[in-house]
Parts: structure tokens; C-alpha cells; sequence
């Protein structure tokens, strides 16, 4: 049989036959990423009204170190160099941020906003060769598994948070616990529901929906067999975060927005430009 070779041309970026606004999806991507980035980096090198109370910005929690009441263990260390920029955010969002860059629905995401890779299906792409994730940086990909983790170890300190949202010193604000697990012992607590306790609510919620659709949660519960049918309960486990997985991109994009606007709360009631109102 006779073979012959054709040599093709790129077409340089962007270049399509498509009549459709197949450039929209990958804009909105790329603004809404590119907001969130700056956002996050912003808040995090602040190291400033980040606590209002029982509330905590969840960019910040745990606050392993830190300045407010609701760190862990103590104040930012004396051995810390002066050079060096401290925030209890800079200690532990790169875990949470990890988890994100490297989840399987993102990856897919930027690739096309931020890298072009490609900008859309049937759209040229700027580069002849293609590495697949064997090369750096798309190697990183394969670590989501361990970062889904750390994710879930944050989703508990989230939910703790959002319970002490709901606990509020009798005058005035500082207390958070009914059990006197707070850096306020001496004040009396109650409960109550302010707009804080259900926007701290609401974001571990949608985290955690995230988080428990990932598909390395799938294959974790799964209990990481090829072969299912052969164990019941991993296909019942398996089969519950498949149904959550169908809405793994809304959830994806609803707890971005979540965590940015949990943050943007406490920094503004903490800032004194809003007040935290109270339902009781």
C-alpha cells in the first residue's frame, strides 16, 4: 500500500472553522480565575481582619499561628526572619490551593483559559508538540489524590468554625462555645444566627460537597478496587459520590465563590465598614 505524508501548517492561535463564541467559556474562566488569584493572594499577605469574633476567615483557618484567639498553639514566633512576610494563611493554603490546581476538573479549566491547551475543542493551540503529564508542570497532576487529605482534614476545622459561628458572647462579641473550648472562658455564651453563622454555614457545606465529589474520593470509598462488583458495599459507596461527581463543576465553582465572599464578610465586619446583623 502506498504512504504519503503531509506536512501541516499551524494555524497560530485561536485559528477555527467554529462560527459559534467558543471564546466565551474560556474568557469568563480566565477573569473569574484570574479575580479569585489576586483576591486570595491579597487577603492571605494581610494578616489583618481576618477574625470578628466567633467568626474566623476561612483562608486563615486553622490558624496554626497567629495574632487572633482562635489560633492553636501561640503568636508568630520570635525566630521567625524579619525578611520573610508572616500570615497564618501563608502556613496553610497552599494545601486547600494544591488540591484545586491539581483537581481533575480544573486541570481542565485553565488548561484552555490559561495555557491554551487547547483554547477550545477544534481551536489551533500556540505549540507543535504535546507532552501529555508525563513532563513538568502537568506531572503535579497526579498528586490530587494526596491533597484530597489534607482537604478533608480542612473540612473538619471548617465545620468546627462554623459551629462556633453560632455561639456569641452574652454582651458584645468574643465568645463562641458552650463548652468553654474558646479563648474566652470567662464570657457568657449563647447561642444565636447571625449573617456570619450561616455564610460560614453555607461555605463548609459547599466545600465539603466539593471536596466528597471529587473523583479521587470516588476511588477512595471505592476502596480502590478495579473490580466492584465483587464487593457490595464499596459499588453502594462508590455509586453515592458518582451521583454527587455529576455535579463536581457546580461545586467546583459555587465554593470558590463561597470561601471569597466567607472571607470578604469577616474582613469587613472585622474592618468596621459593615455590621455582623443578628436574626437572635
Amino acid at each position: 500500500m502506498a504512504k504519503s505524508s503531509v506536512a501541516l501548517k499551524p494555524r497560530g492561535l485561536g485559528k477555527t472553522s467554529r462560527t459559534d463564541a467558543w471564546w466565551a467559556t474560556p474568557l469568563a474562566t480566565f477573569i473569574v480565575l484570574s479575580t479569585f488569584l489576586v483576591y486570595a493572594t491579597w487577603a492571605a499577605f494581610q494578616n489583618a481582619d481576618y477574625w470578628y469574633g466567633n467568626y474566623l476567615s476561612p483562608f486563615y483557618s486553622p490558624e496554626v499561628l497567629g495574632q487572633s484567639p482562635h489560633r492553636l498553639f501561640g503568636p508568630k514566633p520570635e525566630w521567625w526572619p524579619g525578611w520573610l512576610p508572616f500570615s497564618p494563611a501563608l502556613l496553610i493554603l497552599p494545601f486547600p490551593a494544591l488540591f484545586r490546581f491539581t483537581c481533575y476538573y480544573y486541570r481542565g479549566a485553565y488548561y484552555k483559559a490559561f495555557w491554551a491547551d487547547p483554547p477550545a475543542c477544534a481551536v489551533s493551540e500556540p505549540r507543535k508538540g504535546y507532552t501529555g503529564e508525563h513532563g513538568f508542570p502537568l506531572i503535579m497532576q497526579n498528586i490530587h489524590r494526596y491533597f484530597l487529605y489534607a482537604a478533608i482534614i480542612f473540612i473538619l476545622f471548617l465545620l468546627h468554625d462554623a459551629w462556633k459561628g453560632f455561639w456569641f458572647a452574652e454582651e458584645g462579641i468574643g465568645g463562641y462555645s458552650p463548652k468553654g473550648l474558646h479563648p474566652f472562658p470567662d464570657v457568657p455564651v449563647r447561642f444565636g444566627i447571625g449573617v456570619g453563622s450561616l455564610i460560614l454555614l453555607t461555605n463548609v457545606v459547599l466545600l465539603g460537597l466539593y471536596t466528597f465529589s471529587c473523583h479521587s474520593f470516588r476511588h477512595l470509598v471505592g476502596g480502590r478496587r478495579k473490580l466492584l462488583s465483587a464487593k457490595p458495599m464499596s459499588l453502594r459507596c462508590y455509586t453515592c459520590v458518582s451521583g454527587l461527581n455529576k455535579k463536581h463543576m457546580l461545586f467546583a465553582w459555587c465554593s470558590l465563590f463561597s470561601v471569597m465572599i466567607a472571607d470578604l464578610y469577616v474582613r469587613l465586619c472585622a474592618a468596621g465598614v459593615i455590621r455582623d446583623f443578628r436574626f437572635f
